[in-house]
């Protein structure tokens, strides 16, 4: 997976609920589990993931399809600042990811919302379906 040149605070742990960003038929995700991060730096410590991340959730409410069934969510936008290289902080006013399949495809068609611009630079074709990119 490819680097990103802005530093992301780590913040959404498992069991946090956050909202869906695409137009999947899913409301709310709850994070079971970050992928490709195993159980955290010191005994007991969770492990987190930030704008970006590839994380295993559940849809917790939505279409009957995918309720109560894990799901692949690529997280793109926190609460939690994101610090640039050029100084700036970008702040979102929710938590919010996108469905997505093995292949890192959004299973949805469109984005409702902003992304982060981090999101794009690992994602590329996630850059296609964004309404806006900040």
């Amino acid at each position: 997976m490819k680097g990103i040149s802005s530093s992301v605070t780590k913040t959404l742990i498992p069991g946090t609920e956050i909202a869906c960003a695409d137009n999947s038929g899913a409301y709310t995700f709850r994070i079971i589990h970050i992928i490709g991060k195993s159980g955290g730096g010191r005994t007991g410590q969770l492990s987190a993931a930030g704008v970006g991340d590839v994380v295993s959730a559940s849809v917790r409410r939505g279409s009957p399809t995918y309720l109560k069934k894990p799901v692949r969510v690529v997280i793109v936008r926190q609460r939690a600042p994101i610090h640039r290289a050029n100084g700036m902080r970008v702040v979102f006013e929710d938590n919010a990811g996108i469905m997505v399949n093995d292949e890192n495809l959004a299973i949805g068609t469109e984005v409702k919302g902003a992304i982060a611009r981090e999101v794009v630079e690992r994602f590329v074709k996630l850059a296609g379906i964004a309404s806006r990119i900040v």
